[in-house]
């Protein structure tokens, strides 16, 4: 069809693309005139196809048709009139001129909300159900027939942009051609518009749009949504008009701390807190306006209205200075108007629109990627020096974040002070749990209390899944660009190393782990993996498929790698700060955000990595950490609904539940790295010393707290008394004793129902009928220290052979030389299969025995060399799913979906 454009906007530029790809012929665009120079986006692209672009200033003078205007309009032979967004006054003689009429799009369910303003009084009168309307223009205003609707929910803190971008403007331009091809295939309805139910407002202006303080809060909310941004809800505050954006609603339940700021008309003072300015409404309910702007324009973060104005001017660098100069030029650019930027120059006032902030917004990303700007940013400071000076400080982590409130417990320990946050860490806050509850977690070198920590409740859970979720949605941290994302992580990483002694000294008494251990392996291995996966980011890519349609319809096949949303990650107690590492870097390379919740007994260095990521600047909801009981949070982000993949680490009973948990409540992904009960089998070829020293690392790494320990050693008969022998005087020789003492090679165990474990473990062995050579009992000092252990002539048929006992003790059996395919029958005769070894100077044997253990990982002549850059899971019940390594990327098992 020939199509007349009658319009403007971004909306107007879209609806003309579309239709000229449907293959319509746009006879000519009608749009307005140039504005301070620059052309409307619509006249912009219909002049670079080279359509006729008309910009009339008014198409009627005192209530009559401009003839002139007419006959231009008239020339161009249009068969159909579409009007996208028109903000002119389009006189009947043009909308019934061509032969299909005109149609008119419109932002609401019509006759509900007839009108200019038509999306405001949407969200003013708090409507559950938005939309649009194509309906066919006639002489009243917007009560033509009906030609198409669609509709949508309204959120209950959708602002008028925040619909407009997610609904109205692109299935408004679906629906706005789709419109069109029903009229081209002669199917077009025209239904009339029913007179029941029928609302006319009024078009918002800023001097309708003050607020009436005598309403309940949801109707405060709606009414501050409904003008949001545009004409913007004001009151009088201290003697100025202020306007108020960014409003949400409140949970009365949570206690509101700030300063006071009495409002003229209000039920009671508003309060500035951290988060922004809480109201109040005449019911005495809650709600939170995140931002204000002042009468000359300024914009300010609500939370900072008592410090607003108060932050002294940065000096520049050289190198910020040829930033600026940059900058500079952007402006000029973008601000063609005006003849030269000085540092007075107010980017609104001097004609920019809401286009142009984000061009400025982009503009900065490609000069300086590590200065993520928002929309916000460039409203709150419109001055050219403003936004130097925003930028500046956001370039060096100055940028006047709210301040990250940490209640610290201090103390002075291994010649240093650390500092522990002890409370749940929620949308980038440190909190109490809800009623205020604790746990005391105990030091295991001595059992005494470290300190009290939070300790979650259901509610808790639901509020820091709905803070990663709003995040993954709504914030920047999904949006972001990968490598952007990537220098935030390795940032991360960096803080880590900055503060390696303190984590590893954190380690150390939380979880009894040897200093220089928790140093190197636990702290070290855990920057790494932050480094690791922080270079993955902007590498995770799909796949182009060659198909058998491909011709000759030209078709194409490929394949995207998307964030999942929210991942729920529960981890264990033996490498407290590693597997978060492990679990959670991959995660946060892929885009998704994360609820984490450390085992009850060990949460401080989660707690500790919590906050150095919001140092880091990782946008608040990405990190959310929880201390509580696996029974109550475990089960709640097992059961949750927005929670789409679950990464754990423990038993293989709680693994079973977890699954049966995930399947049950919404088929989440699980990944689970369960139990294991790994065979090293040791041939009479190996070279002997490196055999024991490597054998007994197999075992006593991390005091036996280690999911890859070797369960069971297999040794060839020739060697068994020799390798006994050997590996006993070094177990003699091994110090027991204090973690942080430079000289201990053997801590305390982890915790006390551990240790009793670990003493009813060996006790059923002694039963049995195994040799028990040495150790077996609790050391007798304080705390909770465990002998390291040598079991021999155990039988395949005893508990301790196919039972891990996740501590320092050796179970030792022997195989007949030459019998290779019997031992490993006898290693595979479990149903773990997690990781396992075999020491040999014969590559042919090494070979065929690694290719026939069923186990995930095997050690030839080595043991217990993970790296980050390996892929790490088991087989069998010992679960599925890889952590570390590129399979995380190249699979869909853990943080990507195709």
């Amino acid at each position: 069809m020939r199509i007349a454009v009658i319009g403007q906007s971004l909306f107007g530029q879209e609806v003309y693309k579309e239709l000229r790809k449907d293959g319509h012929t746009i006879v000519g665009v009608f749009t307005i005139p140039d504005k301070d120079g620059k052309a409307d986006p619509l006249a912009t692209e219909a002049e670079k196809d080279g359509v006729p672009v008309f910009k009339f200033p008014r198409w009627r003078l005192k209530g009559q048709a401009i003839q002139e205007v007419v006959t231009q309009y008239k020339a161009t032979g249009a068969e159909l009139n579409v009007l996208p967004f028109c903000s002119q006054f389009i006189p009947m003689e043009v909308i019934d001129h061509p032969r299909h009429g005109s149609i008119i799009y419109h932002p609401s369910l019509l006759p509900r909300h007839r009108g200019a303003s038509a999306i405001n009084w949407t969200l003013i009168h708090g409507d559950k159900k938005g939309g649009f309307t194509v309906f066919w223009a006639d002489d009243g205003l917007d009560t033509g027939p009906i030609l198409l609707q669609r509709e949508c929910d309204v959120e209950p803190n959708d602002t008028v942009n925040t619909i407009y971008k997610r609904f109205l403007f692109p299935e408004g331009v679906k629906g706005t051609v789709e419109a069109v091809r029903l009229i081209a295939e002669g199917k077009a309805p025209k239904i009339t518009q029913p007179a029941e139910g029928a609302t006319y407002e009024c078009i918002q202006k800023k001097d309708n749009a003050k607020i009436d303080w005598n309403q309940s809060a949801e109707a405060l909310h709606n009414w501050i949504r409904g003008n949001d941004k545009v004409p913007g809800a004001w009151a009088e505050v201290d003697g100025q008009k202020v306007t108020f954006y960014g409003s949400s609603l409140v949970d009365n339940e949570t206690a509101v701390n700030g300063q006071p700021l009495e409002i003229p008309g209000a039920s009671q003072p508003g309060i500035v807190t951290k988060s922004g300015l809480v109201l109040f409404g005449n019911d005495g309910k809650t709600l939170l306006v995140k931002n204000l702007q002042f009468e000359d324009g300024k914009m300010i973060a609500a939370a900072q209205y008592f410090r607003s104005g108060s932050s002294a001017a940065v000096e520049l660098t050289e190198e910020e200075k040829t930033f600026a100069e940059q900058m500079r030029v952007v402006w000029e650019s973008i601000l063609s108007n005006v003849s030269q930027i000085e540092d007075s120059t107010d980017f609104f006032k001097s004609g920019a629109a809401s286009m142009d902030v984000v061009r400025l917004v982009e503009e900065v990303k490609l000069r300086a990627s590590s200065c993520q700007l928002q929309n916000e940013d460039v409203y709150m400071n419109t001055t050219f020096k403003d936004f130097i000076q925003m930028c500046v400080r956001k370039l060096r982590g100055e940028d006047d974040e709210e301040e990250l409130v940490v209640d610290y417990v201090s103390k002075n320990i291994n010649n240093m002070i650390i500092k522990m946050p002890h409370q749940l860490f929620i949308n980038g806050e440190f909190v109490d749990a809800e009623g205020g509850k604790t746990y005391k977690t105990i030091n295991p070198t001595d059992g005494t209390a470290i300190c009290d920590v939070s300790l979650a409740q259901i509610s808790d859970v639901d509020r820091a899944v709905a803070a990663a979720k709003e995040a993954f949605e709504e914030g920047e941290w999904g949006k972001m660009n990968p490598r952007d994302r990537g220098r935030l992580i390795y940032r991360l990483a960096d803080l880590m190393e900055e503060h390696q002694e303190e984590l590893a000294t954190i380690e150390a008494i939380d979880s009894g782990a040897v200093y220089t251990l928790a140093l190197k392996t636990h702290v070290g291995m855990s920057i790494q993996t932050f480094r690791y996966f922080a270079g993955w980011c902007d590498k995770i890519q799909g796949s182009t498929i060659p198909i058998n349609q491909a011709r000759p319809n030209r078709n194409l096949t490929f394949t995207k790698k998307e964030p999942m949303g929210v991942c729920a990650i529960v981890i264990p107690w033996n490498y407290p700060l590693m597997m978060l590492a492990w679990k959670t870097a991959a995660c946060l390379a892929a885009g998704n955000t994360v609820v984490l919740k450390p085992a009850q007994v060990t949460p401080l260095t989660a707690l500790k990595f919590a906050e150095l990521a919001a140092r880091a600047g990782l946008p608040k909801g990405v990190i959310n950490i929880l201390p509580g009981s696996g029974a109550l949070v475990g089960q709640r982000l097992s059961d949750h609904p927005d929670v789409r993949k679950l990464g754990f680490t423990g038993s293989t009973e709680i693994g079973k539940h977890i699954m049966k948990s995930c399947a049950v409540s919404n088929v989440k992904k699980v990944s689970l790295e369960l139990g294991g009960k790994s065979p090293l089998i040791i041939f009479s070829d190996c070279e002997m010393d490196k055999a024991v020293r490597m054998g007994m690392s197999s075992v006593f790494f991390n005091k036996g707290e280690n999911c890859i320990a070797a369960g069971r050693l297999f040794l060839e008969d020739s060697i068994h008394d020799l390798f006994v022998q050997k590996v006993v005087e070094e177990v003699k020789k091994m110090k027991i004793g204090d973690p942080l003492d430079r000289s201990t090679d053997h801590g305390p165990q982890n915790h006390k129902a551990h240790l009793d474990k670990l003493v009813e473990y060996c006790q059923t062995g002694v039963k049995e009928g195994a040799t028990l050579v040495c150790g077996g009992r609790q050391v007798q000092r304080p705390g909770f220290f465990f002998e390291p252990t040598v079991f021999t002539d155990v039988q395949d048929h005893m508990y301790i052979a196919k039972e891990e006992s996740f501590g320092p003790v050796m179970i030792i059996s022997k195989f007949k030389s030459g019998e290779v395919d019997d031992v490993l029958r006898r290693a595979n005769a479990t149903e773990y299969g997690l990781a396992s070894g075999v020491f040999t100077r014969d590559i042919s044997k090494a070979l065929y025995v690694s290719e026939r253990l069923n186990a995930g990982t095997v050690f030839v002549n080595t043991y217990n060399k993970t790296d980050v850059a390996a892929p790490f899971g088991g087989f069998k019940q010992s679960g599925f799913g890889k952590d570390l390594g590129k399979a995380n990327y190249l699979s869909v098992d853990f943080i990507c979906q195709n």
